[in-house]
């Protein structure tokens, strides 16, 4: 384990998912615990700084990671969406999360390479991010 992100011969990154899982189920029961005595703003600022900070950590390497990986991460990230937004275990969260406007790993990766391709900086990243045009399709 280096920086918190545990890698496995494979570079599937499960066993990090089932620790990150882990760690954040654990503060998950304990938010869904006191959720009551939280006004909304508080709850979502608690779950922003002591669960989601846990499952965007290091995310850009889960880029290319088996679905079954991410499927651990999303379903705390589900969890805590339906903690904060008060609601039972099997509403469906993906407005939940939409409301709480959560991202996933893909926009957080496109957010950077978007900024790294129209100002060209860092040039050490520039030099890394090739552009590809887009096929011409026939009508």
């Amino acid at each position: 384990m280096s920086l918190g992100v545990t890698i496995d011969s494979n570079l599937r990154f499960d066993c990090h998912a089932r620790n990150v899982a882990k760690a954040c189920n654990f503060h998950i029961r304990a938010l869904c615990q006191m959720r009551c005595l939280l006004t909304d703003d508080v709850a979502q600022t608690v779950a922003c700084g002591i669960v989601a900070s846990r499952l965007d950590y290091c995310n850009a390497l889960l880029s290319g990671a088996p679905a079954a990986t991410f499927d651990k991460l999303q379903r705390a990230q589900n969890n805590l969406a339906r903690v904060v937004c008060q609601s039972r275990g099997r509403t469906d969260a993906r407005p939940l999360l939409h409301s709480l406007h959560w991202q996933r790993v893909t926009y957080k990766l496109a957010v950077p390479t978007h900024k790294v391709r129209t100002t060209a900086t860092p040039m050490y990243l520039s030099e890394l991010v090739q552009t590809h045009a887009l096929p011409q399709y026939c009508e």
